[in-house]
């Protein structure tokens, strides 16, 4: 986008001082170096306004406000009357128009929806689970290490990984990963033209299974979402999608990217490596430090009213992004937030998102964050970014890292 078109997009409410040019869509100033620290220099936004415009943030060109501190993305995050997430993202981009369930529901119908889940993703019901998600995490450890002493980390474990744990909570076995892996890769990473036909193989699928289990129901998500109940009747076929496609969304990418991160930053650490091989129990405060260092997500919601927050003079239907990355660097919120401490004490970062929109899936995606660990660094002998190779780090609905590739002797 040229200067002026820029400049033309700002809304006439929008003060001059308040413009930034700060992109967390594409990413283009996050990366200092190609082998530095791709979250730390959001660092640099805590001198600044505390709420600023970046135009041209989103996927479609809008531009949006940009909370900075914790303590305001508290503020917009608790408050879903004044700030919507009902942006129905997922069915616009197929022509669609249908809420992703419970995300993009609002206050007060959203309780119900997440009442209804809560069960299945309970701690309980998680550590029910953790025998199988290790399963996966060897199953898939132990492929690479037989085709030798490099891999994609993305392409070869992270993605397989989580897209394996998903299908076992769907209750699909494994013996297509490698199809579900390629439309997870088309429908979150591809061309506008893949994402939209990944995105619709998948919801046929989706579709099929459930019709499946409506007769035959089993001890799955999807066999508990087609015999629950809402206000007294059975969920709809769309419900049902709308909550499946979510899980998709949710689960894959996100898990996926942090693994993704943690392995990046061990690569180019290998006493941290030694650390966590030698004392594994360090992994599980290493992991929320580690989460911290490097979140993912960018919540981003739409204002139903006119409200001033921070000084900034926000419009009915203006965008509010509350970047996770931003709110785990708040000086205020963390001593010494640039550097990443491993045995870190009370972490209260947001790399799952704050308020009623909380990260449903909290309890299994730390668990598979640290089985994978677990079992990587069991698994796999000291390994370093492969010679010759860059990892790049990319923005989108997910900020994960792409071709990282490692090696080991």
């Amino acid at each position: 986008m040229t200067a002026t078109a820029v400049q033309d997009s700002i809304p006439a409410h929008v003060p001059p001082e308040l413009v930034g040019s700060f992109n967390f869509y594409t990413s283009e100033q996050m990366v200092p170096t190609p082998m530095g620290d791709p979250q730390a220099a959001t660092s640099v936004l805590h001198s600044g306004p505390p709420v600023f415009y970046a135009p041209n943030n989103t996927r479609n060109g809008e531009g949006t406000w940009v909370v900075v501190r914790a303590e305001d993305q508290r503020k917009v995050l608790q408050d879903g009357v004044t700030f919507s997430s009902n942006r129905r993202l997922f069915a616009s981009a197929l022509g669609e128009d249908w809420p992703l369930i419970p995300l993009e529901i609002d206050p007060p119908d959203h309780a119900k929806w997440r009442s209804l889940l809560n069960p299945l993703l309970s701690p309980k019901r998680v550590v029910a689970m953790e025998p199988i998600v290790r399963e996966r995490a060897v199953e898939i450890i132990e492929e690479i290490r037989r085709s030798g002493n490099s891999c994609n980390a993305m392409d070869d474990f992270c993605l397989p990984y989580a897209v394996s744990v998903f299908l076992q909570f769907l209750g699909i076995g494994t013996e297509n990963l490698r199809t579900f892996v390629d439309w997870a890769m088309d429908q979150l990473h591809g061309a506008p033209d893949k994402r939209t036909a990944a995105a619709r193989r998948f919801i046929a699928w989706l579709d099929e299974l459930q019709a499946e289990r409506r007769k035959r129901p089993s001890d799955d998500f999807m066999s508990f979402v087609t015999q629950a109940e809402v206000d007294g009747r059975r969920m709809t076929e769309h419900e049902v999608r709308a909550m499946s496609v979510l899980l998709l969304v949710a689960g894959l990418d996100t898990v996926a990217a942090a693994v993704g991160f943690d392995l990046y930053y061990l690569a180019r650490h290998p006493e941290q490596q030694t650390l966590l091989r030698t004392e594994p129990d360090r992994l599980v405060l290493a992991a929320e430090e580690l989460l911290r260092a490097y979140p993912t997500v960018t919540p981003t919601r739409k204002a139903t009213v006119d409200v001033e927050l921070a000084g900034a003079p926000i419009k009915a239907g203006d965008l509010v992004a509350c970047p996770a990355m931003t709110a785990n660097r708040d000086p205020a919120e963390f001593a010494d937030p640039d550097s990443i401490i491993l045995d870190r004490e009370d972490n209260r970062h947001v790399a799952f998102a704050y308020g009623v929109h909380r990260c449903l899936g909290s309890h299994l995606a730390r668990r598979e964050i640290v089985i994978g660990l677990e079992e990587w660094l069991a698994r796999v002998g000291p390994f370093r970014i492969k010679e010759g190779t860059t990892p790049i780090t990319h923005g989108g609905f997910v900020f994960g890292v792409k071709d990282l590739i490692l090696a080991w002797d």
